[in-house]
């Protein structure tokens, strides 16, 4: 997409958990309600796993409302897991290439990753609560290409470096909400759209929900904790929405504090400037937030980086291996591995920008600016010291 953008929480819920439910997942369930056309993608080279093909949200959709079971919500949820976990590469490369981590972008950015993890984190308990498995490394993305399940089509997920472009064209083309307070109404289907009518599904079914499986975890300011009863369910897909999307009337989230949601956070970043309330309405017209001084990482292409040179090619399979771990390593967390095992991957997941900001302060042989992490996950899984 080019087009210029213009109470009291349950008790298992807070505000945000930013590594602790750092579940990334899933791909689709045996039982799955009908399964989509494959994400667009290069061929998988350099040993890297192609992202399986998800159910199409516009085929789960279309399953009459009487009609969507415990089945229809299994396949929903591995879907929603595809589509958190599909946010997280190109967020990591926004925030590793801003040089001052202590500049207001970055601060909004940082907040957004933890947000993002902890959807993943919810979404996964989810699935697991209704006795689904998270497959996680399986439904890694392979970039760029779509959105899992066809969500808000026409947009195109690729990874770079933070440029204004990319702020707009990737970072709030994903999180669009279904009708934005500062422009018209969008006219593909969104995230928040999918969320609705799996929610509605869950009050219309009432699945049992079981806790075991689910994972618990406290790092720093969040709880990930297991979902139990219908409330759980409700606060929990509310959240995800409007940390996402903000609230019909609000950009901010209600859970606990005033930040804008995602896509109006991304906005004052494009725009330059925070988003307040006027006499007209919502508009980006409040104190400055200066774009900052950026690692000019270049777009992935198609592929990847062809014929990199040595040192690059190290840092590449270096930064894929840490990535491989964490995504086996989260498997076995939701396999059954507990807490220790999330700690584990929490562990492996800190390496994982070290290699990432060398390779963005290298110069491209090909392309103005520098290379970049790919966020591939190999098919092996790799041993890394």
């Amino acid at each position: 997409m080019s087009e210029e953008p213009d109470s009291q929480a349950v008790a298992p819920f807070r505000r945000r958990s930013f590594l602790a439910s750092a579940a990334l997942a899933s791909g689709a369930p045996a039982a799955v309600v009908a399964a989509g056309p494959a994400q667009a993608a290069a061929p998988a080279a350099g040993g890297a796993l192609a992202a399986p093909a998800l159910g199409s949200v516009a085929r789960l959709l279309a399953v009459p409302a009487d009609s969507r079971g415990v089945n229809w919500i299994r396949s929903a949820l591995q879907v929603a897991v595809g589509l958190e976990l599909a946010t997280i590469p190109p967020y990591f490369c926004g925030l590793w290439s801003v040089k001052d981590r202590r500049s207001e972008v970055a601060r909004l950015i940082q907040r957004i990753v933890g947000d993002e993890m902890y959807h993943l984190g919810i979404v996964c308990n989810l699935l697991v609560a209704v006795g689904g498995r998270p497959q996680i490394k399986a439904a890694a993305p392979v970039y760029p290409g779509p959105l899992p399940g066809g969500v808000r089509a026409g947009v195109t997920v690729y990874l770079s470096g933070l440029t204004k472009a990319y702020v707009r064209d990737v970072m709030m083309a994903i999180e669009a909400p279904e009708e934005s307070l500062v422009r018209s109404a969008q006219a593909s289907p969104t995230v928040g759209e999918f969320y609705e009518e799996l929610l509605r599904a869950f009050r219309t079914v009432r699945p049992e929900l079981s806790a075991r499986g689910q994972l618990s975890q406290y790092v720093f300011s969040d709880d990930l904790s297991p979902i139990v009863t219908p409330d759980h369910v409700e606060q929990a897909v509310e959240i995800i929405m409007e940390q996402g999307e903000g609230t019909s009337s609000s950009p901010s989230a209600s859970f606990e504090d005033d930040h804008p949601a995602h896509y109006y956070a991304f906005g004052e970043i494009y725009h330059g400037r925070e988003l307040r309330r006027t006499d007209q309405g919502w508009s980006y017209v409040g104190a400055p937030v200066p774009f900052p001084d950026v690692r000019p990482m270049a777009p992935i292409p198609a592929g990847g980086w062809p014929d990199p040179p040595a040192r690059v090619r190290q840092l590449l399979y270096q930064f894929d291996a840490t990535y491989s771990t964490v995504l086996d390593t989260l498997d076995a967390a939701w396999a059954g591995g507990g807490h220790r095992t999330l700690d584990a991957a929490i562990h492996a997941m800190r390496g994982l920008e070290r290699p990432a900001v060398e390779l963005m302060e290298t110069p491209n042989r090909y392309v103005p600016g520098t290379y970049g992490p790919q966020f591939r996950a190999l098919r092996k899984r790799p041993v890394v010291s």
